[in-house]
C-alpha cells in the first residue's frame, strides 16, 4: 500500500479544504506515519476521514480534528507541551515534530506501553510518557507553553491553568458526555481569554477532576 500517497491525499482532501493552513502543521501531517499508530488490522484505514478504535475502548481521533487542535496551539518549535491522553501516540508524534519537548499523560497502562513503543520505533525521542491521572497534569515538569487534551472534560481542570505559562494556550473539548465544544483558553496575567472553535465528540476525560469511571 502506498502510504505516502495516502498521507498526501489526506492533507490535500481532508485538511486543506477545511481550513488547516499552518504550513508547519501541513508538512508534519504529510510526514508522520499514522498507520504505525493504529492496530495492525486497521493500517489500511489509517488515513481515512474518521476516528479509529484502539485498545482500552479509546480512539485515535479523526485526522482533521488532530490537525485542528494542533493548529490552535500555533507552535513555533521551541515550546514545551503537555498532552493529556497519550492514546495511540499519534498526536504526541505530531507535537514532537512541532515543539521541543512533549510530556504526555495516559491513565491506561496498555496504551501508555503501546504508544511508547510506537514512538520509539518511529524515532521520536523528545516525548516522555507518564502513567497517571491526566486530570492532575504533570506538575513536576510544569510550566508548559501549551496543553492539549485529547479527551472531553465537563469543565477545565484547575491543574491545567496552574501548569500553563502566562501567554500559553490550552486546547480542550469541554461539555457533557456525548457532545462538546473544542475550546481554546489563553492564560494571561490578569485573567484568561476563552474562545470556542467548533462542536466535537471525544471519549471522556476520566479522573479526579474529570468524569468518574
Amino acid at each position: 500500500m502506498d502510504y505516502d500517497a495516502l498521507r498526501n491525499r489526506m492533507v490535500d482532501e481532508q485538511l486543506i479544504p477545511r481550513g488547516i493552513s499552518n504550513k508547519r502543521v501541513l508538512e508534519t501531517f504529510r510526514k508522520v506515519e499514522r498507520h504505525k499508530f493504529v492496530p495492525q488490522d486497521l493500517e489500511g484505514n489509517a488515513y481515512e476521514d474518521h476516528p479509529l478504535p484502539i485498545a482500552g475502548g479509546q480512539t485515535i481521533s479523526q485526522p482533521y480534528m488532530v490537525a485542528l487542535m494542533t493548529q490552535c496551539l500555533d507552535l513555533k518549535g521551541h515550546e514545551k507541551i503537555m498532552e493529556i491522553g497519550t492514546g495511540s501516540g499519534y498526536q504526541a508524534a505530531i507535537l514532537a515534530n512541532l515543539a521541543k519537548e512533549v510530556y504526555s499523560v495516559e491513565r491506561l497502562k496498555e496504551l501508555a506501553k503501546s504508544a511508547e513503543s510506537a514512538l520509539k520505533d518511529t524515532g521520536y525521542a523528545n516525548v516522555k510518557i507518564k502513567l497517571d491521572d491526566g486530570t492532575l497534569g504533570w506538575e513536576e515538569c510544569a510550566p508548559y507553553d501549551g496543553i492539549i487534551v485529547t479527551a472531553a472534560a465537563p469543565k477545565t481542570p484547575d491543574a491545567y491553568i496552574k501548569q500553563l505559562k502566562i501567554g500559553g494556550k490550552l486546547v480542550i473539548p469541554i461539555g457533557p458526555m456525548f457532545s462538546q465544544v473544542l475550546t481554546v483558553v489563553e492564560k494571561k496575567a490578569d485573567a484568561s481569554s476563552v474562545s470556542e472553535v467548533c462542536g466535537c465528540v471525544f471519549v471522556p476525560l476520566v479522573g479526579k477532576d474529570g468524569w468518574k469511571k
